[in-house]
């Protein structure tokens, strides 16, 4: 048997230990602590965190016949086609412009090509949706 004093969070305790397999006396005795212990909180095992779910895919647009997609970047509402339909555009050209969550997105050429638009003004989109072809 032994004597110990244990400080736990800065509380102390005096325990006396039996040591295993050394003697055959009873199992260890604990005298009152200096100062009131709070109950120790049950041991609850840790898991570890869950792998995060796998993004979902981005939707891609649908290939149109007799051009190039311009799919939309984002979900919104089409607030103005800016070009007239089958007017001649280069890369970088201002097409049209999407409203999503009060702020305006402008959408450019991705290429240069004869406009095609998908969609009306008032319109709500999906991410991915094409919105213009460009041939």
């Amino acid at each position: 048997m032994k004597q110990l004093r244990i400080t736990v969070a800065g509380q102390t305790f005096d325990v006396t230990v039996e040591t295993i397999g050394a003697s055959s006396e009873p199992a260890a005795a604990v005298s009152a602590p200096r100062v009131a212990a709070p109950a120790a909180p049950a041991s609850v095992p840790v898991q570890p965190p869950s792998p995060a779910p796998a993004p979902a895919a981005p939707v891609s647009p649908a290939p149109t016949a007799g051009g190039a997609p311009v799919p939309s970047p984002l979900a919104g509402k089409v607030v103005s086609l800016d070009v007239a339909a089958g007017a001649q555009v280069k890369e970088g050209d201002q097409l049209l412009t999407l409203e999503a969550m009060k702020m305006n997105t402008v959408i450019y050429s991705p290429a240069a090509g004869a406009v095609s638009f998908a969609v009306q003004p008032g319109q709500a989109v999906q991410e991915g949706q094409v919105l213009a072809t460009l041939a």
